[in-house]
């Protein structure tokens, strides 16, 4: 029997960076792969975009170093090279009563040393003081029983204080998880912290522990030309191996018969079939109720709708980097709506030498969860107005239209999954019906958590699963040797 164009060894449903790795690493097993995204291009949250002839992010733009396993992705793929370490300027936080430093050695604003400078300029001395409190505490104080999720909020409350939270941590998981520290699991954005304060005896102690007391700035990395260029070189090797990328191909429906090998994908161009399944997106709840049915009526957090604006800028003031490599803006600062600013030429030294002197990039974000779509202006020329204000306000600095060269606006919808409790028991549950489907997986940040040091492991996991899946039948098999 000859193989049609539509009939494959596996398919990917979804083409953002967890698909792609997922694929990648079926087609290097000798899978014959074929990639659907419903987007244009490829990359989901790992986005590009051009501003004033400069090649940028558009989404994400750093991958945490944790477990180095973006690093060995990048590796893989030729890219170790290219890897490069955030300026050494650090962070801020910006405060209803004004700003001050993140903790060099932190992690998510829990500082590991709460007596340090930058600790105590942000704190008070009555803020350090209480929060140096968890060293004595008895090690289980603050922490649920086991069996229990013991929420960030409460953990950092009751072992450091209301100053550490408000002040630092909750800005902090703002602007990186769009979620509030009391709804979302410590070990959802801090794997092994809870584990590290009943072995280590505090909070500052636990995060010593994870963090190896690293530098500032070594907690992320990136790659030189924008964490996009992962994309490309995903998408390549997926092709190099025999596998196919299908943009604009969405999705309407999964399939499968009863006792049948193959599951059926159609899109609007025709259907394709295959004995293995991977489904990248957080569509799949509802596009897997046929073939799982414990899965209807489950859905994922849905997570923020986010709003990126763009500012290139001529503004030789801001060579001195006035407030680091970017800053997060607690709830309710008067006059800003930005939840966070990234100053990306301080922060990346490839984009500084990129846009030459005095020209500046600068990124804020705007949403937060629980609030639904951002309010702000839905024309670019009003959100950069916006943003112009905001950034003068974060940075200290004065930037009207005079100094603006270019601005880009980005929108992300269901970007960054809150992982609350509920989050992650309807994950157990999605897990759990997909793995009694056999040749059928899950994967992406809702069902992983966020960042690429969760997401890659993950889909990497799910396709060694399912390549190791017995041969699907007699059918599948013949179409195998025929080629």
């Amino acid at each position: 029997m000859t193989q049609t164009a539509d009939d494959w060894d596996a398919i990917v449903v979804g083409g953002g960076v967890a698909g792609l790795v997922a694929a990648r690493d079926l087609a290097q097993s000798g899978l014959r792969t074929v990639v659907l995204e419903g987007w244009r291009s490829p990359g989901g949250l790992v986005g590009r975009h051009e501003v004033d002839g400069l090649m940028l992010d558009a989404g994400a733009e750093s991958f945490a170093t944790r477990g180095g396993v973006v690093a060995d992705l990048a590796g893989e793929l030729g890219l170790t090279g290219r890897v490069v370490h955030p300026e050494p300027y650090g962070a801020w936080v910006r405060l209803p009563r004004g700003a001050g430093p993140l903790p060099r050695t932190g992690l998510l604003g829990i500082p590991a040393h709460p007596f340090a400078a930058d600790v105590r300029r942000t704190l008070g001395w009555a803020g350090s003081l209480r929060a140096a409190m968890d060293r004595v505490l008895p090690a289980r104080h603050g922490l649920r029983p086991a069996g229990e999720v013991t929420t960030l909020g409460d953990l950092v409350r009751a072992r450091m204080g209301r100053r550490v939270l408000d002040r630092l941590v909750r800005p902090v998981v703002a602007g990186v998880h769009a979620a509030e520290p009391d709804s979302i699991a410590a070990d959802a954005v801090a794997p092994g912290l809870v584990a590290a304060v009943r072995t280590e005896g505090a909070l500052s102690a636990a995060v010593r522990a994870l963090r190896a007391n690293a530098p500032a700035g070594s907690a992320v990395n990136s790659l030189a030309g924008g964490l996009h260029v992962l994309v490309d070189a995903l998408a390549e090797d997926l092709r190099l191996n025999g596998g196919e990328l299908r943009c604009e191909s969405t999705v309407t429906g999964v399939r499968r018969a009863a006792g049948a090998a193959r599951f059926r994908v159609q899109t609007a161009a025709g259907t394709l079939t295959a004995p293995r399944l991977v489904v990248a997106t957080p569509a799949a709840t509802d596009l897997l109720t046929d073939v799982a049915p414990e899965l209807a009526g489950l859905h994922t957090d849905p997570g923020a709708d986010i709003v990126l604006a763009t500012l290139v800028l001529n503004a030789p003031e801001l060579d001195d980097h006035p407030r680091g490599t970017g800053v997060l803006v607690a709830k309710d600062v008067p006059g800003i709506q930005a939840k966070a600013l990234t100053h990306a030429t301080a922060k990346w030294g490839w984009l500084a030498r990129a846009a030459g002197p005095g020209r500046h990039v600068v990124r804020l974000s705007y949403g937060r969860a629980g609030e639904g779509a951002p309010a702000v202006p839905a024309d670019l020329d009003g959100l950069t107005d916006l943003a112009l204000r905001d950034a003068s306000a974060i940075l200290g600095v004065p930037l009207d239209r005079s100094a603006l060269r270019a601005s880009a606006r980005v929108t992300w919808r269901q970007g960054l999954p809150v992982p609350s409790a509920a989050h992650r028991e309807t994950v157990r549950r999605v897990r759990a019906a997909v793995v009694q489907v056999p040749g059928l997986a899950v994967a992406g940040a809702w069902v992983a958590g966020n960042g690429l040091a969760s997401v890659i492991p993950d889909a990497r996991q799910a396709a060694a699963d399912l390549t190791e899946l017995p041969d699907p039948g007699p059918a599948a098999a013949s179409t195998r040797s025929s080629r």
